[in-house]
């Protein structure tokens, strides 16, 4: 279940279940009698917040060196829409969804944006149930990894390389990355997508070409995992 990958004990669990409710769900739920319930648009702001600032707190106290244009980047690759995503398809929260009938069937579980903003959602619940101590445990729990992985990918991990690799033993084809940029000269924003075969499957920004790809290829190998993932566990 969602709540034992969490790592947290709910002492009131109406909050992970509001965390988990998309609008088109309590929009189908209202009644002449009854209002609709609680979305999770609300927890979805606080938790933007503390997942901000949860990050931007861990990275400052754990790279002293690191200069403020590089925290920024390292905070940005993974407090993210897509990077989000990932995060949230890791740990099963599409499946856990509460989702309206026509949300569902337009395949409303596995979107990017309904996905990443029920994790920030869930934050939230774990901020507000447990505390600040709560709601680090549990983002740091997931995202350490990625966040060091985005601290190293400034000068490097090779998420682009374990991608191609990953494709590979899965029978997939060569991944394919399309990157475009916005913004000034002296401030360009690079975007990557990368899709195999028809299927886009990460999207990811940076300071550079590089790092706009190792991000998106860091969202497209969490999702083919969560798939395997999810494969076995059908097959169990």
């Amino acid at each position: 279940m969602l709540r034992h990958r969490i790592g947290h004990e709910f002492t009131n669990p109406a909050l992970l279940v509001q965390a988990l409710a998309h609008r088109s769900w309590c929009a189908e739920h209202a009644t002449l009698d009854q209002p609709a319930p609680p979305s999770n648009e609300r927890l979805e702001y606080l938790g933007d917040a503390v997942l901000g600032a949860i990050v931007a707190d861990y990275v400052y106290r754990s790279y002293p060196d690191l200069p403020e244009g590089q925290l920024t980047d390292a905070r940005k690759s993974v407090v993210n829409a897509m990077a989000l995503a990932g995060v949230a398809a890791r740990l099963g929260v599409g499946a856990a969804l509460l989702l309206g009938r026509g949300e569902t069937a337009a395949g409303g579980r596995e979107k990017t944006s309904i996905l990443s903003d029920a994790l920030e959602a869930v934050i939230a619940a774990v901020y507000l149930d447990g505390g600040w101590e709560a709601a680090c445990r549990f983002v740091l729990d997931e995202m350490r990894d990625d966040i060091s992985a985005s601290v190293s990918g400034i000068g490097g991990s090779d998420f682009k390389s374990v991608l191609q690799e990953l494709a590979g033993r899965q029978g997939l084809g060569a991944p394919r990355y399309d990157v475009s940029e916005t913004g000034p000269d002296h401030a360009k924003v690079f975007t990557a997508r990368v899709a195999i075969g028809l299927a886009q499957l990460g999207e990811g920004e940076g300071r550079s070409k590089k790092q706009a790809e190792q991000a998106a290829a860091r969202v497209a190998v969490d999702r083919l995992r969560a798939r395997t993932e999810e494969q076995l566990a059908d097959h169990a």
